[in-house]
């Protein structure tokens, strides 16, 4: 019981920390995009936030719950 329940933990944990690295780099910034209208959207962010070597701590932190959430599940 105690498996499952420290494997939930950490991958609400570990959700909670990768989207805190992608929402917490930059404020928002309303202004105007090329196509016309505006946006909040970062100017020049790319999908670079969104790589593995940025994201591994909290890619790991879920891979830990996920494996104890199975061995939780089969003992």
């Amino acid at each position: 019981m105690w498996a499952i329940l420290t494997g939930a933990a950490l991958i609400i944990g570990g959700l909670l920390f990768l989207f805190s690295s992608a929402l917490g780099r930059r404020p928002s910034d309303p202004h105007q995009m090329p196509q016309g209208g505006t946006t909040l959207e970062p100017r020049r962010q790319g999908l670079r936030f969104l790589g593995i070597s940025k994201n591994w701590p909290a890619l790991a932190i879920i891979a830990v719950g996920a494996l104890l959430l199975v061995v939780g599940g089969y003992s």
